[in-house]
Order: C-alpha cells, then structure tokens, then sequence
C-alpha cells in the first residue's frame, strides 16, 4: 500500500475522533523527508515540469545575476563618489562620471528585476497549470481501488496547497540564487575593500550560526505539526461538507462544529508556533545588522581619523552591512519555503505515480457495435480484501439480447458483479466476459462505449440539461438528445423547466426530484447507444409513478440490448428473461420467475414473505428461509 493510501485511509476520522495512531509509520517517513531542505529525488521529478521552461529560467537567473551585480556596484560608485568629490575638491567631472554610473546601474537593476520577476512569475504559474492538469489526469484514470479508500480532502488538499507550494518555492528559488551570489559578492568586496575591517565586521557571523544550530529541530518539528494539523483539518472540512445533507438529518451540526472546532484551532496554534518561529530569526538578524554597523562606526571612524581609511570606503560598508543580512533573512525564510516545498513535491509525485492497477494490453482489442452483446463470468473469485471474498466461483452467461435479473440479500455480492463487467476492478481469478472477449483483452475505452450503466443514485455534474444528457456522447444532436428524452420519458418535464434543454443544473442536479434525475440518467443511457446496459438498483429511490416512467423506458432501452439488471424491489425482476440469485457471493439458483417459484428453494421462499425487496427482509428471516429451502 502507498503512503498516501495508508495516511488517507488513517485520517478519515471526521466527524469522529483524531485519526488513529496506526498511521504513525507514514508519519515517520513524511517527517523523515520533511526534515530535509533539500531532497534531490524530489527536486529531480518537480523539474521534469519545469523543463519545457528552461530558457526563461536561464534568462531569470541572468537577470538576477545582473540585479546582484548592481547591487554590489551601487555601494561602490556611492563610496567613490564621496572620495573622488573630497580629495580632488569637488571635481565636477568626476561627478558627472559618477551620477552617470549610477544612474546606469540603476537602470539596469530596474531592469534586472523586471524581467525577472515577470519571467519567474510566468513560468511558475505555467508549472502549477502543468501540475494541476497532470494529478487531475491521474486521478482520471486510477482504479477504483485506491479512491475508494483515498479521504477526498485530502486529495484536494494536494491539488491545491500543495502545488502552490510548489509556486512559491518556484518564485523564490530563483531569486535564493541572486541572495546567495550577494551574500558571497558582499564577503569578497568588504575584504577587498578592507581586510582588518571586514574581518572584524563579519565576527557577528558565528552567532547567527550558533542561533541557527539551537533554533532547527524546534523548527523542523514546528513546520511538521502546522503542516500535519493542516491536512486533518482539510480532510474534516471536506468531509463535514460532503457529507452535511446527514449532518443535519441527524442534527449533528452542532456536534460536528465542536469536534472541526477542535481541528482548527490544534491548526491555529501549530501554525502560530510555526510563524513564531519562522520570524524569529528576523530580529535576530536586524539586532546583528545593528552591531555590525556599530562596529563599522566606530573603528572604522578612528580609522579615519587617523587617515588609515577614506570616509567613501566607510559608507561603502555601511550600504553593504545594510544589505548583507538581507539575504541572510531572505535565505531563513526560504528555508521553511523550501521545506514545504520539498514534502509537497514528494505528496505530489505520490498522487502521479498512484499505480493504475488497470491498464490496457499492448495488443488489446477494440470492441465495436458489431460484437454480439454477449456477457459471461467463468469461475469469478473477487475480492477487495483478500480475506473476504465477494464472489465465490461465480458461472453464468448472459445471451446477446437478454435481460438477466440478478437478486440477492444485501452485501451478496451484485453490484460488485456488475463493477467486474465494466473492468471497475480487477478479477483474482476467473474471467468476465464481454462479446467473447475477456474484458482484460479489450480497450477500456471502447468497453466503456459499449456498457452503459445507470446507478442507484444518479450524479448528475453542474451544466445544462442537454450537455448531462450528451455526456457520454458529445457528438450526439439536439434532435438525438430529445428523441432520448422523449423515448424515456423525460421530455415533459425538460420542457417546463426555464430555459428548457439549457436550464443550468445545480451541483448534482439537486434542482431537480430525485426521480427527474434518474429520468436524465435514463436519456443519457440512450443517446449512449450502447450494445450492454446495466441497472444498479435503477429504481431503488423512486416513487411508485415515476417506477412505472421507468418501468417504461425501461422496455425502449432493453430493445435490442443485452441488460443485466441489479433490482431493488421484487415486481421490477419478474419481468426479465432470468433470474439469478446470489447469496455470500454464490450464486444458488437460476431461471426465470416461474421456474424458481417451482423449484421452492429461496427465492421463492422469500418472494412469499411478501416484502417488496430482497434488502428489506431481516438477515434471520433470510438464514431461516435458506435453511428450510436447503431441507427441500
């Protein structure tokens, strides 16, 4: 199991208690990188996305080069100036000279930063667009596997924190170089300048790494708490979100708000300590700024006194003490920056190297209309976990044209029956069939164009009514959409909406009943037009009128379609060819209604309880009929 499935999996505690301790060991090793300021693996794939950039990059760091460079001129002209002015009684041409070369360093530092601030900031938001596109087009195509065990918020908290981490480190990285090539230009100059001098000036140095050395593990453990707490309170709030139509049938909104409550303020103060120490190295530097000046006061104003030392070389190093310790405060705040940056980068190759367990062959085939429309599962075992088997040598075929029912107590196994025939997971033994051709064989893409499947709950995404329709099938017309519309039913009411086919839908379409949106879902199926169609449990939340909407189009869809149909209430399965009946993941009996109400064993044990739905029979009543069906 990955790191990111095992922490997902661990903190998806909400609206619980803190995530279990069980997830300490990926902790450990996310602290273990996070402690590094510097990761090469890391550093490595996060170039690959800057790359197609390079040449901007070269011409950032150029820039900064040539910014650095006049910042060391600046000081140097200044000095001269002073010098040249005194000891030649105010030449003007020296002058002239002077405020000439200013005003060119000037400019050219104007310049320097402008082209390096826009061209950094264009590349950086050319990356984050880069990384977005490709976590978003990974998690498009990982299996069902890893998302049905991944927290969602913490996904997002990875497609959003995370990358613009990565933008702010990408931002100042650049500029650390120019901090770095200034700091040492600084040290050079000051010792040319005067070497007893800047000796004696940079003494303060060995307490600024002193500090440095007592203040890193609080810090590194400081940077890991906020970055931690923020990622659980993340995951909180997107689940309390997603999940608030619960909350508030349960009336738990005040419960959930103490226990996010809880989260966010652990992340307040997390974050606190780790501003707190972030900025504590910012008076420390200025206090050392302060001293070193001092120093340069004083002895070199007794240098010059005693006409050892020009005036212009003391203002020279006070504009350079002025500007040392900026890139040492800028270089201490980059270091949190690229600490960040260095566990984003790693969580964010984490979501791009997520193994898509379900990939297409070499050599796999492409599935067209002209297939028979045939499904078959020979000798299935399935599983999630491998200590508890969904499907036990599970057998049947389905004939090209065919309506199969498959009906059992809950948790027997049939939605999981019919994941396996749209390659949603991988079978551990066995093989699922689809138009005589094992769906491990075949292209995803066309096995998708030629199973269409309506669930129990129809996600209906935020666009117009038309677009939903068309969704699996954008090159279908507006007269295709409502002929679709119309054959299941749904055409009248699209017609009374405001704007028609181009009413905009809310998120999920909750604008719309329950069984309008299932109604859509049906209309979508058709203009699918494809050779298999399966129904999850179809008509499972639906009132009794639109049941007989659907029962309806039901018979338009299945025309000339092979259906494999998961019922929900037992009147929608006496309808089909056959039946089969799964039990633990067997399958137990097969035929069509009045074949199993023959043979007396549990269907038709239970079909005589009377109860509308095999999910609504108690598991006992369901053991004692299995029990006296199996005496028989």
């Amino acid at each position: 199991m990955s790191v990111i499935e095992d922490e997902d999996r661990d903190t998806a505690a909400f609206p619980g208690q803190r995530p279990p301790r069980a997830s300490v060991g990926s902790h450990r090793i996310e602290e273990e990188i996070f402690g590094k300021a510097y990761d090469p693996k890391t550093v490595r794939r996060i170039w690959a996305f800057v790359r197609p950039y390079r040449l901007k990059i070269y011409l950032s760091v150029a820039a900064v080069l040539v910014f650095t460079a006049t910042q060391l001129a600046i000081p140097l002209i200044i000095g001269r100036a002073i010098d040249s002015g005194m000891t030649e009684g105010g030449n003007l041409t020296n002058m002239l000279w002077a405020i000439g070369a200013f005003a060119l360093a000037v400019l050219l530092n104007f310049g320097a930063s402008f082209v390096q601030e826009t061209e950094v900031g264009k590349v950086a938001e050319h990356v984050l667009f880069d990384m977005r596109r490709a976590m978003f087009a990974q998690l498009q195509r990982v299996s069902l596997s890893f998302m049905d065990k991944t927290e969602v918020g913490r996904l997002m908290s990875r497609l959003q924190g995370d990358v613009n981490s990565m933008q702010e480190f990408l931002e100042t990285s650049v500029i650390s170089v120019g901090d770095l090539v200034l700091l040492v230009g600084i040290v050079v100059v000051l010792l040319t300048l005067d070497f007893r001098l800047g000796l004696l000036t940079l003494s303060t140095m060995p307490i600024l790494f002193v500090v440095r050395i007592f203040w890193l593990p609080p810090a590194k453990r400081a940077f890991w708490a906020a970055h931690e707490t923020n990622s659980i309170t993340n995951g909180a709030m997107a689940e309390g979100i997603n999940g608030v139509r619960t909350v508030q049938n349960l009336d738990r909104q005040k419960v959930n708000f103490d226990l996010f409550d809880d989260k966010a303020y652990a992340n307040l103060r997390t974050q606190l300590t780790g501003s707190r120490y972030a900025q504590v190295m910012v008076p420390i530097v200025d206090s050392l700024t302060g001293i070193a000046m001092a120093i340069v006061v004083v002895v070199g104003g007794s240098l010059v006194l005693n006409g050892s030392l020009e005036i212009g070389v003391i203002v020279a190093f006070l504009f350079y003490i002025q500007r040392f310790f900026d890139p040492i405060r800028s270089l201490t705040m980059q270091y949190s920056i690229m600490q960040r940056a260095m566990t984003s980068g790693r969580r964010i190759t984490e979501v791009l190297d997520i193994p898509t367990s379900i990939t297409d062959k070499p050599n796999a085939i492409t599935l067209t209309r002209d297939m028979d429309g045939s499904v078959e599962f020979r000798n299935v075992n399935f599983a999630y976990d491998p200590d508890r088997p969904v499907l036990r040598n599970v057998s049947f075929k389905v004939k090209p044209g065919e309506t199969v029912a498959l009906v059992g107590p809950t948790g027997s196994g049939k939605t999981s029956a019919m994941a396996l025939v749209h390659r949603f997971y991988e079978v551990q033994s066995g093989a699922v069939l689809v138009g005589g051709h094992d769906v491990r064989d075949v292209t995803q893409e066309s096995l998708g164009e030629q199973v269409a499947m309506v669930l129990q709950e129809a996600f209906l995404f935020t666009g117009s009514v038309f677009d939903n329709i068309r969704y699996n099938k954008t090159s279908a017309t507006r007269e295709g959409v409502i002929a679709a519309a119309k054959a299941v039913g749904a055409h009248d009411f699209i017609s009374r909406l405001p704007q028609g086919y181009d009413t905009i839908l809310e998120q999920r379409g909750s604008n719309l009943s329950i069984g309008q949106r299932q109604l859509l879902s049906f209309a979508r199926a058709l203009v699918a037009d494809a050779k298999i169609l399966v129904l999850d449990e179809a008509t499972a939340n639906i009132d009794s009128y639109t049941e007989r909407q659907i029962q309806k189009a039901l018979l338009i869809l299945l025309e000339g379609r092979t259906g494999l149909v998961i019922a929900h209430r037992l009147a929608t399965i006496r309808g089909a060819d056959r039946i089969i009946v799964l039990q633990n993941g067997e399958m137990i009996e097969t035929g069509n209604h009045d074949e199993l109400m023959a043979q007396g064993g549990l269907y038709a044990k239970l079909y005589n309880m009377n109860y509308a739905s095999f999910d609504d029979i108690p598991d006992e009543l369901v053991a004692q009929a299995n029990a006296r069906a199996s005496s028989t």
